[in-house]
């Protein structure tokens, strides 16, 4: 298969997917602090006003050890396909996470100024994540796509679970997506994972321990 041909279908397809998978998605996708954060940035201080976020140590096991980039304010330079125009700037701060193969995660949570819009927010991540598949296969027929619901989580207010699996079939590869979106109070946090494969390789029950483990830091 054509080197380029690959690694540009990768890319694609796991931005369409919310993945950070790949070594060319995670390039194009993972700012550059995260990519040479050393591993002890997991530890590194959070900005004053931004919950507590997951470490490297917290994230599903990988064939290699997980890098955690700096808890930075604001939206991430190179956004989620499916929430570019969900998630809000304002309140907003995100972690990225790689390791050394395809497989890489983020954390994005945002702080509401109240309850109510906090339910909201995550209503409508909630509504993105769902859809994004179908939308985007309006936009590129190429795409082949589907969104799975896996249920809750139950800590703190909940959080919802879900694989988004996409390839172009005419390379012959897919890409895999676990995504979750929850809240507890005025905190919404969507935490991203994904990789090269399917479902069947996608480390559902460890990311669901994630979500729990994020939902818990948000106090």
């Amino acid at each position: 298969m054509n080197r380029i041909r690959t690694t540009t279908r990768t890319a694609r397809t796991a931005a369409l997917a919310l993945a950070l998978a790949g070594a060319a998605a995670a390039a194009s996708l993972v700012p550059a602090a995260a990519s040479s954060a050393p591993a002890a940035a997991a530890g590194a201080a959070r900005p004053a006003h931004a919950p507590g976020f997951l470490t490297a140590a917290q994230l599903p096991a990988a064939h290699t050890p997980w890098t955690a980039g700096p808890v930075t304010r604001g939206l991430p330079p190179e956004g989620s396909a499916c929430l570019a125009d969900a998630v809000p700037a304002r309140g907003t701060s995100h972690r990225d996470f790689r390791t050394e193969l395809d497989t890489g995660a983020r954390q994005t949570t945002t702080v509401t100024a109240g309850e109510a819009q906090a339910v909201r927010l995550a209503r409508t991540l909630r509504r993105a994540v769902a859809t994004c598949v179908e939308r985007t296969k309006a936009e590129d027929p190429g795409l082949v796509g589907e969104t799975r619901y896996h249920g809750t989580v139950d800590a703190e207010d909940g959080a919802h679970v879900y694989s988004i699996d996409t390839a172009y079939p005419q390379d012959g590869a897919t890409d895999i997506a676990l995504v979750s979106v929850g809240r507890d109070g005025r905190t919404v946090t969507v935490v991203e994972w994904g990789q090269l494969g399917d479902l069947d390789g996608a480390p559902l029950d460890g990311f669901r321990a994630t979500t729990r483990t994020a939902l818990e830091r948000l106090r």
